[in-house]
């Protein structure tokens, strides 16, 4: 198929998107209208993904553009922001960052250990406080567009954020502040699920109240199934609001391993991924009450995920080539030395791969969750130069779970979705091909979304910064960063090396 043939077909699979009315001075997403998350009249919904802006203090005007032509260009119920959204590395946060959760702050707190530890600590607290209001003026340039439009918004974490120096619960306790935030508050998530049994998480679901959203409440009569910081559930509900179609799961995917490489999530949040599914239906059938529809008889509401890191499995999406074949981009740590093109039987046109997939090493078990508890798609970030959307098959016995769930039959795969970055603020793709992602939803068939790249070459024209940052990624121009680190595990030949240089 020819490039031009493979256009055709992406533009074929494409939402249709209509810009905003002149004069409507309404809340741009149909569900602030509403008060709640739930198909319209029309029988969509849509959600609009932003990821890996990863900026400082002072975010880039393109950036900015580029949420704003995206918001405008799909009229979103909600934009959902998945992880590093804070370049915790920056120079402004210097005096507080930290490159791991369990490591001390670096500048300021290294003085912490003198003897005069009370000036210190107090120098420290000074420059934490000026890290909250670095965070909080990057966090307010970002949904400074969604607030003056009227859209409810939400945000998980990645394996920058937290660098900063401040905790991701109070990163997200930060972004509570702002207008149309969806984040629960994390207080109520630990008393709610922190160390419940299953038993008190479901009886915690069905007790709740839809949480109230502070400032301009868009959403007063929305719930949300809170966990940990940057994981909860958002269920989205038929025209009528008699029952739940879907919902809409963030995940804190982690961050790193102490054993080195990327992280996984939590436990906890492993056990609130398999679970929720069930917790929104108990929900559901409440809600439903009288109102008997075919939602109503499922023990399990179908749910799509969004998280930073990508899972192993979208290798699956892959198939291995030689390494001198057109396109061929070499696999990362558990898969490097191996060369891969995207499988165009499982990939939608328009798709591409543009550098490895960097997953954790070890595997979870969330895709185990996914296939089994009622998951049919779950978007992800991190690779900045990525973007394609497939279709993996079931398993059998997953497929035997899912029928004891009472799941819907059309789904019979997972969809996978890899963004590239929103942001101008680090490594990605040329500054035209800088994204927001569409995903719309059918009320005909809600589980096979359909979705758009919103690249910034065609919603916004030519960037002001004639540059994007990159990376060379082969064998004889790999920078000694820590980002690359991540992505090549250690060999004998280069612990040596590392050894001999010191």
């Amino acid at each position: 198929m020819t490039e031009l043939q493979n256009a055709a077909k992406a533009a074929a699979t494409r939402p249709r998107i209509q810009p905003a009315e002149e004069g409507d001075d309404r809340p741009l997403s149909v569900s602030a209208r509403l008060g709640r998350l739930q198909f319209h009249q029309s029988g969509k919904f849509r959600v609009l993904q932003l990821t890996d802006i990863q900026d400082g203090p002072k975010v880039s005007k393109d950036t900015v553009k580029l949420i704003e032509a995206s918001l405008d260009a799909t009229r979103p119920d909600i934009v959902i922001f998945t992880g590093n959204q804070i370049a915790g590395y920056d120079s402004a946060y210097a005096q507080t960052t930290r490159k791991r959760q369990w490591s001390a702050p670096t500048g300021t707190a290294r003085e912490t250990a003198s003897p005069k530890s009370s000036e210190a600590s107090e120098r420290f607290e000074a420059a934490l406080e000026r890290t909250r209001a670095f965070v909080r003026a990057t966090v307010e340039q970002l949904v400074r567009p969604l607030a003056d439009r009227g859209i409810p918004w939400a945000v998980t974490f990645g394996n920058h954020d937290f660098q900063c120096g401040l905790s991701n619960a109070e990163i997200e306790g930060i972004c509570r502040e702002f207008p149309g935030c969806l984040n629960p508050d994390s207080a109520g998530a630990e008393s709610n699920a922190g160390n419940a049994n299953s038993a008190e998480i479901m009886d915690s679901a069905k007790s709740m109240d839809p949480v109230r959203l502070q400032a301009e409440q868009y959403l007063p009569s929305q719930r949300v199934f809170a966990c940990e910081p940057g994981t909860f559930a958002l269920p989205v509900s038929d025209v009528d609001h008699t029952t739940s179609v879907l919902g809409l799961v963030l995940l804190d995917s982690g961050d790193y391993a102490r054993s080195g490489g990327y992280g996984s999530p939590s436990a906890e949040t492993l056990r609130f991924l398999a679970e929720v599914p069930e917790m929104m239906a108990t929900q559901s059938q409440k809600q439903a009450g009288s109102h008997e529809t075919a939602q109503s008889q499922e023990k399990a509401v179908p749910c799509m995920v969004f998280q930073h890191f990508p899972v192993q499995q979208y290798y699956q999406l892959l198939k291995p080539t030689a390494a001198n074949a057109a396109r061929a981009i070499e696999g990362y740590r558990n898969y490097a030395g191996k060369h891969y093109v995207l499988d165009e039987e499982k990939t939608l046109p328009g798709s591409y791969l543009g550098e490895g997939i960097s997953c954790p090493d070890a595997d979870s078990g969330e895709f185990a969750i996914l296939e089994q508890c009622g998951y049919f798609a779950i978007s992800a970030g991190h690779d900045h130069r990525n973007a394609f959307v497939g279709t993996v098959p079931i398993s059998q016995n997953s497929a035997d779970a899912r029928t004891a769930k009472v799941l819907p039959k059309v789904i019979d795969g997972l969809m996978m979705i890899a963004s590239p970055t929103s942001g101008f603020g680090s490594y990605g793709p040329v500054p035209q091909k800088r994204a927001a992602r569409l995903i719309e939803f059918d009320i005909r068939h809600p589980y096979e979304p359909r979705t758009q790249l919103l690249e910034y070459g065609e919603l916004v024209g030519k960037p002001s910064a004639g540059k994007a940052y990159a990376y060379g990624m082969t064998s004889e121009s790999r920078p000694e960063s820590e980002g690359v680190d991540l992505l090549h595990r250690s060999t004998w030949w280069s612990k040596l090396l590392s050894w001999l240089r010191k």
